[in-house]
C-alpha cells in the first residue's frame, strides 16, 4: 500500500502549500489521489520532488496491510 503522508509532513516542514504544487503542474486530481493513496505516476512523483526539492522518500513509502 502507498502511503504519501512524507509528503505532507515534507511540505508542512517546508512551509510549502497545495497552491504551490498546483503552480507547480500538480493538478486537483492528482492531489485527490494522493489524500486517498492511490497510484501516481513517476512523471507526477518527480514534479512533485521538484516542487518540494526532495527526494521520493520524502513523498512516498510503502506499507504492509
Amino acid at each position: 500500500m502507498l502511503d504519501y503522508s512524507p509528503m505532507w509532513q515534507t511540505m508542512e516542514t517546508k512551509g510549502i502549500s497545495q497552491y504551490r504544487l498546483l503552480q507547480a503542474g500538480i493538478d486537483n486530481k492528482t492531489l485527490d489521489c494522493l489524500k486517498k493513496g492511490k497510484n501516481i505516476t513517476l512523471l507526477t512523483l518527480e514534479k512533485i520532488c521538484n516542487a518540494l526539492s526532495c527526494t521520493p522518500n520524502e513523498v512516498v513509502r510503502f506499507t504492509e496491510e
